[in-house]
Parts: C-alpha cells; structure tokens; sequence
C-alpha cells in the first residue's frame, strides 16, 4: 500500500484553484482534497513532500497523438520501446497516452498493435500509462499523405481494419482516416458501431463531403490544417467544416512550425474551450539531440524544433514537448490554469468516455498528478500514484 501526500500544495480543480490545499494518493487513487486547515493527522510511514505553496498541481496530461520518443516509435513493435517511450512522456508531465501507429505495410502495423496488446496486459509502473491506440493511416489520401510512406496507403476496408482491430485485442480508440476514400462510408459505420472515435485526417474531402462524414459519425479532426484539405472561399474544406461544427473535437500542435500561433485564436472562437485537444504528434526523436532520424521508413531531418522528411521536404510530425506545448497555449490565449487543464487533459479524458476516473483531480479518481514548479516546468510526475519522474 502506497500512501503520498502533497501539503502546503496549489491544487488546480476543474473550474477552480485549491490555495494551500492538500491531496493525499493511496493505491493509485486520489483518496482525500481539502484545504490544509482541513486534513486529517498523516501516520508516521507515510511518504509526504511540502510543496510550500510553489507552483500548481495540476491532473496528468493525455496525449492521444504520440508515435514516440527518445529514439524509440511505436512501429518498433517492441515492448521494452515502448516502456522507454512512457517513461520519458512522464517527464512533460504526460501520465496517459495513444500510442499512434502510422501508415506502413499491413504486416508491420499487425506486428505493431499485436506488440501494443502484449504491453498494455503488462504495462510496467511509474510510468504514462498506455490507454489504447490511435490508427492513423494506413486508410489515408495519396494527395495529402504528408509524411506518411505512399506505398503502404489503402482505400478503407472493413475486413482489413477488422482484422487489424482483432489483432490488437480491441484496444483500437481511434482511428485517423480519409472518409472520401470510403466507399459507401462503410468503415465509418464500422467505427461507430464499435464506439471508435472516427477522425478525418490526411483527407481532400471537399465540405459538403466532409459535412456528410460528419452526419454519418466522423467526431473528431487529426493535426488541425496539417494533412487535410484547407479553406477556399469557394470550398471551405476540411479546415472549414471541422471548425463549424459544434461537435467536431480538433487535434492541434502549438509548436509554432505546424501552423502560424495567431491562428490559435480563430480555433479557440471556432470550437471554444470544450473541443480543443493538444497533442504533440512526438516522433522517435522528441527529447533526442538534433540529427537525422526515421518515421515510417524514411530519414527525417530535425533541427530547431523542426522535423523535415528529407525525401520530400513535408513537417514528419514534431519533437514538441507536451509541457511546453501547454505553456505555448497559456501564452499565445493567455489561458488560466483551469482552462490549460480542458486542453491538455478533460477534453481528452471527455472524449475518450473515461472522465470518471481521468482527466482531472477529484477524490476517487486516478492518482495521475503532476506538481509544476515556479517556472512552470515539471517537477514531480505520478502515475497512477507512483513516482514517475523527479526532477533532478
């Protein structure tokens, strides 16, 4: 039996922010919240650290768009990559994720969910845990495949990502596809059948096919502008569809590379606070040193915070950190606390369906906690009420 306390500690809730508050973990739970004027005796064995009233903690973060990190992707298809991954996503203060696959040749994302299964029944502690995986790909447009390898794209099809679906013992959450590929929206219908988040992503879908998808089920937009067809003002597009409709959750990378930040506010006034969704889109080479590394086969090259696939000049996702990423939103939409949470965390633990024990701080929920220093950088991560991560 685990038991931490954090004291002297300001705690970011929901709507609001506990000063001088405590929280108390015991069993990967979050078993007590109160002003410290309010808290319990705390028994001789427990493990307890004074925040002093510095800094905030906030939930874990959850990012539902991650292929990888320190020199290790998701497509490895090896389970000690993928506790490496984890244990570095607790470092920006990740304590949930997606492992998100890629467009590849159907023997290697077989081999790769069927990995992602094994590790998900054996998920090592004191690190992100693995909630599902993201599908992006291979059901993609050849015309706005971005970085995603041409070769390995297919036209949707129920049986193949079925069968891919069994593979990975159901722990498919969400799937990144291109509905105008999608003959009679067949596999869209699939995915809503089986309560999978269907996401239009690397897509040419004209509006009025893109405002069909979304009747028939598509909730949600991968990499908002990257990938998919944009505004005209005589086809508003992808970009424009999935910004006028109320439901629609959009993915977006506050990195300043995959879109300009002053766009951030026509997003926030389009979707407001409820259905933005921060992701990082990380690569094997996030909290690596500059160089040349690979996504889906080929070399990317990746220097000041930009990853650029050399074969053919295309943004090869981002190296962004999840911390910083949240720090960009709080100064680009000057954001308080609460409202960073909705976007790094709520909104995903909303959309997942598992807001009853993810996404935020209230007693009974997971003990998923981060402690944010002074300057905002994190100071101590908690998974499930395990230590993660400590600044050294």
């Amino acid at each position: 039996m685990t038991s931490t306390w954090l004291v002297h500690a300001n705690i970011v809730l929901e709507d609001t922010i506990l000063l001088d508050g405590f929280l108390h973990m015991i069993d990967g739970k979050i078993a007590a919240l109160d002003k410290m004027e309010h808290r319990p005796p705390i028994p001789m064995e427990a493990y307890v650290i004074d925040c002093k009233q510095q800094g905030y903690v906030m939930p874990g973060m959850i990012d539902i768009h991650v292929h990888g990190a320190k020199g290790h992707d998701f497509m490895d298809a090896d389970p000690i990559c993928y506790a490496k991954i984890a244990k570095h996503l607790a470092s920006e203060g990740v304590t949930a994720f997606l492992a998100t696959t890629m467009t590849c040749p159907m023997s290697q994302i077989e081999a790769a969910v069927t990995a992602l299964a094994a590790y998900y029944q054996e998920q090592p502690q004191a690190v992100a845990q693995m909630l599902g995986i993201h599908l992006e790909g291979p059901f993609i447009n050849r015309s706005k495949k971005g970085a995603q390898p041409e070769t390995a794209i297919l036209a949707p099809n129920v049986q193949q990502f079925n069968y891919l679906h069994e593979q990975s013992k159901g722990l498919i959450r969400l799937v990144t596809f291109a509905p105008e590929k999608d003959i009679d929206f067949a596999m869209l219908a699939e995915l809503c059948q089986k309560n999978i988040i269907a996401s239009i992503g690397h897509s040419d879908a004209d509006y009025d096919m893109t405002m069909q998808a979304i009747r028939a089920g598509v909730t949600h937009a991968t990499h908002l502008f990257n990938g998919m067809r944009g505004i005209h003002h005589r086809d508003p597009g992808v970009v424009g569809a999935v910004l006028l409709t109320d439901n629609v959750y959009v993915e977006f990378i506050p990195d300043n590379v995959h879109f300009h930040k002053d766009l951030l506010p026509l997003i926030y006034k389009m979707k407001g606070l409820e259905r933005m969704l921060v992701i990082t889109d990380g690569i094997r080479a996030k909290g690596m040193p500059d160089g040349v590394y690979t996504l889906g086969g080929e070399e990317v090259e990746v220097a000041n915070n930009c990853c650029i696939q050399r074969k053919t000049g295309s943004l090869a996702g981002s190296v962004l950190n999840m911390n910083t990423a949240r720090k960009n939103v709080e100064q680009w939409l000057a954001l308080s606390l609460p409202e960073q949470i909705r976007l790094v965390s709520l909104n995903q633990a909303i959309h997942l369906g598992i807001a009853d024990f993810k996404g935020s701080l209230a007693i009974g929920k997971d003990a998923d906690v981060v402690w944010l220093n002074a300057d905002g950088e994190v100071e101590k991560t908690f998974c499930l009420g395990k230590l993660a991560f400590e600044k050294s």
